[in-house]
């Protein structure tokens, strides 16, 4: 499912191709998130454009609405939703973990309150494999128990226990599937921030033979340095030879720390939400449009980019259309911020190949942390 063409010789960072049904993907890569079968602000048109050949959507979201019934008519969510690419789903475990005063965990799957319209519902580790094949997801997520920071171990135990039962449950289901779906089930880490636990879970997975893994519960609350100490702790423990994910990051500083400890695939809203903010990715750090000084300012957003926002738009018109609460203005940021990632990405994989990456890291955050 992957291959790997060069390894940086400082660190465990590496560049390859991970191989998957609508086409090859570039790795290191970031995953655009198209929740609900639409990245916020944006044509799938223009996605390509950019270059994106893999988004992600949700679980939970698109088995609440439209429902699988909707989407099952026409054949896959790519199908429904005009996309070309390559999927990814989420299991819905972090959206259902965020409900925790609407929902109710046990060994057989979880119950909870649709946050639409109050309906309950019941998913199993085998109901989220049947949803994702009905998607037809190239990658699909095992359902997991998702944790916070700051749980005892029994708890974080326990968690652990049934994302690795939840697993060995999505991987039978899996194997029952018809021949010609050909996405692939990634397991998810669990184990809080214990290292014992996050050994033991990243143990009893690899001895499952998935074909890809997360590293679960980060980013979800804990300090940067946290999560830098559990996710060099944490990569390492998976097989090299399999694709590896970090779910919830889409800041520079965060993705090139990840990229060092060897990660291959990060998604996040950040860079999407923010922009319907305002707020931008520039080289010398983030932007927001909505300030006061760029009611007249005759520069694209970055000096340097090559987006068709920044070759076209200037500072003063892009402020404008936030004040007037034009819809224009969240598309065009949000064009850029994807952009510039996708830019990122192409630098970081071209400094892996050429084994220059820390010096590339260094370089790339000392300009970023200035904050405009």
């Amino acid at each position: 499912m992957i291959t790997i063409t060069a390894s940086d010789p400082d660190c465990r960072a590496r560049t390859g191709i991970l191989h998957l049904p609508k086409g090859d993907v570039p790795i290191p890569a970031f995953m655009p998130v198209g929740t609900n079968g639409t990245v916020k602000a944006i044509l799938h048109s223009s996605l390509e454009e950019i270059g994106y050949p893999l988004i992600l959507g949700n679980t939970y979201h698109l088995y609440l609405r439209p429902g699988t019934e909707v989407i099952g008519k026409y054949g896959s969510l790519h199908k429904f939703s005009s996309w070309k690419g390559n999927i990814l789903t989420d299991s819905g475990g972090f959206q259902v973990f965020s409900l925790s005063s609407f929902r109710k965990i046990s060994s057989d799957g979880v119950t909870f309150q649709s946050h639409i319209d109050g309906s309950r519902h019941h998913l199993t580790p085998e109901k989220v494999v049947e949803i994702q094949t009905l998607l037809g997801s190239d990658i699909q997520m095992q359902l997991d128990v998702c944790t916070e920071p700051g749980i005892n171990k029994k708890e974080a135990l326990k968690a652990l226990e049934l994302t690795t039962e939840w697993a060995k449950r999505a991987k039978q289901k899996r194997s029952e599937q018809d021949e010609h779906y050909k996405g692939s089930l990634f397991g998810i880490v669990q184990g809080n921030f214990y290292k014992e636990l996050r050994e033991q879970s990243a143990g009893q997975l690899t001895e499952l033979n998935l074909p890809g893994y997360a590293i679960g519960g980060l980013s979800v609350g804990e300090e940067p340095e946290v999560f830098n100490e559990y996710l060099h702790f944490t990569a390492p423990l998976l097989p090299d030879e399999k694709p590896k994910y970090v779910m919830g990051i889409g800041t520079p500083d965060y993705m090139l720390e990840a990229m060092e400890a060897g990660i291959d695939l990060f998604d996040c809203v950040y860079p999407t939400r923010v922009a319907r903010n305002g707020t931008c990715f520039t080289l010398e750090g983030m932007l927001n449009l909505k300030n006061a000084r760029f009611k007249d300012d005759m520069n694209p957003i970055d000096n340097e980019c090559r987006c068709s926002t920044c070759s076209r738009y200037t500072r003063g018109y892009l402020r404008h259309l936030f004040s007037a609460r034009e819809i224009l203005g969240p598309m065009l940021v949000t064009h850029h911020n994807l952009h510039f990632l996708y830019s990122m990405m192409e630098q970081a994989r071209a400094s892996i190949a050429e084994g220059r990456f820390m010096a590339f890291k260094k370089s790339f955050m000392e300009r970023f942390r200035g904050m405009v």
